[in-house]
């Protein structure tokens, strides 16, 4: 058991004003009130090309994938809020995650980055299912590399309306499941990580 789990909270989309980086920000207080220590990031700030082997086989990670991957290691878990594009997950997201989970050495355990982690979901969107569509793409993909994702997650349908300026939920039943959210994931490292 540990005392204080790591967090890593972030958004799925590279947009500055993101209605998801907002909801992962709000979402994080509900963790740091559970005692997690909780880091957010903007995927924006790890700019990298789409992932190629020819790239890897040459040059290895680009640098913003090194200290990604960093910080997905250093981490026992992930606050991930990640809208919808065309019924999927975001191309950065995913992006991002196929750097993350490449070996830089031969001795390196696979998915290092991943295994053994748990992550909280939700989606915020202008859309009537508020990035539901997405988060099953997501869920799968996580699951698939060895992150234990928790059962419940939130989507909140016309974001553009539905969220204040500090990013919380107005209604209040979607205000407390983020805050709630952010706790779940918190008491679950608490009690599953090594």
């Amino acid at each position: 058991m540990i005392t204080t789990p790591r967090i890593l909270a972030f958004g799925g989309s590279l947009r500055r004003d993101s209605y998801n980086h907002k909801l992962a920000s709000f979402a994080a207080r509900g963790a740091r009130d559970a005692g997690a220590e909780v880091t957010l990031i903007r995927l924006a700030d790890f700019p990298m090309p789409i992932f190629d082997q020819d790239i890897e086989d040459k040059d290895g990670l680009p640098e913003h994938a090194k200290r990604l991957k960093k910080l997905f290691v250093e981490h026992h878990g992930f606050l991930i809020a990640s809208p919808e594009y065309n019924s999927g997950m975001t191309a950065a997201l995913k992006n991002a995650m196929d750097w993350v989970s490449r070996q830089e050495t031969d001795d390196e355990p696979p998915l290092v980055a991943y295994k053994g982690k748990a992550a909280a979901l939700m989606a915020a969107s202008p859309g009537a299912l508020g990035g539901l569509r997405g988060l099953v793409h997501l869920r799968f993909i996580l699951g698939n590399i060895g992150v234990h994702v928790l059962p419940d997650q939130l989507s909140i349908p016309k974001a553009h309306e539905a969220l204040g300026e500090d990013g919380g939920p107005k209604d209040a039943r979607h205000n407390g499941a983020a805050l709630k959210l952010g706790a779940d994931l918190a008491t679950f490292l608490k009690k599953h990580s090594a």
